[in-house]
């Protein structure tokens, strides 16, 4: 009787999170945030987490990159930890954008979209996919995309190159690209992208903000990193002739100049590899955090001292950026491993953040908390 009751407390333990967020406190005080700020586990056990978006009813939808599933994760009791994960889909190539509209599912694998009907009805037993567009390249290298809705209801994603430098001979290669939910209207919007894995609306001026990473093998900082912003069909981006704003391609540039080319908003550390972005809207976080752009940094992965693997700020005023801080750090030790790198972010309806960890296999949560006196 006696441990049936002991077992019967540790399970309640473990369903209300305690157990969870015990077995990564000493993970998660190697975390630094600003004051008042403090981070828990949101969710674990879900393996490779890259993209992030909100369903209905408080529940959020992963995408992956090589773990080839899809999940849905829900804190049905509203105490800060989803008790409960769902495998949507496994078995699919590259799954990391996720996007969600009037109760659907979209999901950017490599070479095509699919879409999960009335998904939040069929958790356990999801639907078979009806697919969207299946026009998009197979290729591996920088396959994997970001999928989101634009304020016009219409679908928009990237296809990097499949290289680290070349001319690819097709268009729809370094492109941004948009299109309607039924497949329809595919229009390629803007090129000269070389491996975009993020992006998202500026809340005033509802400009597309985008993060670009820059080639590799041309030393340690050099070319830097971008945050673009599209304005207007045919802008082209400089890829593969010029490398953040101000670097001619030692192998590709020819008779081609930088000024050819729409030049970034603002430039990163080379290497640092930015991918999700997030506005804050919410009320939640001090004021001066309104309509200011997050940033998960992945991550170097060839630099000689690595960098990066971090959540950045980066400051917005008449909406144009004007300076980038340091908003969480630490998954980065100083022996230079890492256990952990930040991927993408979604804004919570309370005004609290999640954050994926592919590297990890979980999504954090952030959330403020006026400091005592």
């Amino acid at each position: 009787m006696y441990l049936l009751k002991v077992l019967s407390i540790y399970l309640l333990l473990i369903k209300c999170g305690f157990a969870v967020q015990n077995s990564y406190h000493e993970l998660l005080e190697k975390l630094q945030l600003p004051a008042g700020f403090s981070i828990s586990i949101y969710a674990d056990n879900v393996p490779n987490a890259r993209s992030l978006v909100l369903g209905d009813s408080g529940i959020v939808y992963v995408g992956t990159r090589q773990q080839g599933s899809v999940y849905a994760i829900e804190d049905a009791d509203d105490d800060g930890y989803a008790e409960t994960r769902y495998v949507i889909a496994s078995n699919l190539y590259m799954p990391n954008g996720v996007a969600y509209k009037e109760g659907d599912l979209y999901v950017a694998e490599t070479h095509r979209i699919i879409r999960f009907n009335n998904i939040a009805q069929h958790l356990s037993q999801p639907p078979t996919p009806q697919v969207v567009y299946d026009q998009l390249p197979s290729d591996k290298y920088h396959g994997w995309k970001y999928l989101a809705f634009g304020r016009d209801n219409r679908l928009y994603t990237t296809v990097g190159v499949p290289c680290n430098i070349c001319l690819p001979e097709q268009d729809i290669y370094s492109s941004l690209l948009r299109l309607n939910t039924d497949g329809s209207g595919f229009e390629i919007l803007a090129r000269g992208i070389r491996n975009s894995v993020g992006f998202d609306w500026h809340p005033v001026s509802y400009q597309l903000f985008f993060t670009d990473n820059g080639r590799d093998h041309l030393g340690d900082d050099l070319p830097a990193d971008e945050l673009n912003k599209w304005v207007q069909k045919g802008q082209h981006f400089g890829y593969p002739f010029c490398h953040g704003g101000d670097v001619l391609d030692p192998e590709l540039a020819a008779d081609k100049t930088c000024a050819q080319f729409t030049a970034p908003e603002w430039k990163f550390k080379a290497h640092l590899a930015p991918l999700g972005i997030r506005f804050y809207t919410g009320d939640q976080f001090p004021g001066e955090y309104k309509n200011q752009l997050f940033v998960a940094q992945h991550g170097s992965w060839n630099r000689s001292k690595p960098h990066g693997y971090r959540i950045v700020l980066v400051e917005f005023k008449n909406n144009k950026p004007v300076a980038e801080r340091v908003f969480i750090d630490g998954w980065l030790l100083p022996d230079g491993k890492a256990w952990g790198r930040p991927t993408d972010m979604l804004q919570m309806r309370d005004g609290s953040l999640l954050i994926a960890d592919d590297t990890l296999g979980v999504v954090y949560r952030v959330v403020y908390a006026t400091p005592a006196e």
